[in-house]
């Protein structure tokens, strides 16, 4: 009875040290006698007990938050930047013999290269050209980290923190860029009004009538929203020849009262 015993004791200790279940996502490197043997998985796998140790990976995509870092651009302005960088292991042997800790590794090669890539750039650059600056991250990340069986996929720049002397100093300059804009936008208005204020003129001194008809459009845009005061444009051709016979008259009378 107690040999029964100690086989099924013996039993259970051997299944539960050589049967192993890993996950769709998930990929176990075999050692045996501390020799790699290969990358195994997913599903049911069989070890040799005592003899037999495995790692598991995981294969899934790691969205890994770089910490802030001091960074001094190109143009001597002090910022923190940080990061978020996208990877996924694609050869489990070489991530777990090539590097300790690969998650750790990963995380401080970013934090350098982070540094380094921002600080070769300008703060207009920084600001302005991010896919620029994300694609030179992730081509000099995934690089170093190719032999360690890792693929970087994608870097983003999360958040650029300027000085509070920086940004009152950019919003002055975006204040200024608003305020040209808006005196050329209405220098602009000005020209081409005045452009067709001369193309008018043009076309009603070739025909003088057009200003009558001009007037009489007038009189009825005002009379139609019911003021109370109604003005008549009175053209000052018509006054014209009266002025000229009343300057004659008076110069004669002039003349006669002198003789």
């Amino acid at each position: 009875m107690y040999t029964a015993i100690t086989i099924i004791i013996l039993t259970v200790f051997f299944l539960s040290a050589a049967i192993r279940i890993l996950n769709e996502y998930e990929r176990g490197v075999i050692f045996r006698l501390g020799r790699v043997i290969k990358a195994k998985g997913p599903g049911l796998i069989i070890l040799i007990p005592l003899v037999d140790r495995i790692v598991k990976v995981s294969l899934r995509l790691v969205a890994m938050d770089v910490d802030p870092q001091d960074v001094i651009t190109k143009d001597n302005v002090s910022v923190k930047v940080n990061a978020v960088i996208y990877f996924r292991v694609i050869d489990p042997v070489k991530a777990v013999i090539e590097v300790e800790n690969y998650s750790y590794a990963m995380s401080q090669l970013a934090q350098t290269t982070l540094r380094s890539v921002c600080g070769q750039a300008d703060l207009d650059e920084l600001l302005s050209a991010r896919e620029k600056i994300n694609a030179e991250l992730q081509e000099i990340l995934d690089t170093h980290t190719d032999p360690w069986g890792i693929k970087v996929a994608t870097v983003e720049l999360k958040h650029i923190d300027l000085p509070q002397e920086m940004q009152r100093a950019m919003a002055k300059q975006a204040e200024a860029e608003r305020e040209r804009r808006a005196k050329v936008i209405n220098a602009e208005g000005e020209f081409q009004a005045a452009a067709k204020l001369a193309e008018a003129a043009k076309t009603i001194q070739k025909y003088p009538m057009a200003l009558q008809l001009r007037y009489l459009q007038t009189m009825r845009e005002m009379s139609a929203e019911n003021n109370t005061t109604t003005i008549f444009p009175f053209p000052i051709d018509i006054v014209r020849p009266l002025t000229k016979f009343l300057d004659e008259a008076t110069k004669s009378y002039k003349d006669k009262n002198s003789e």
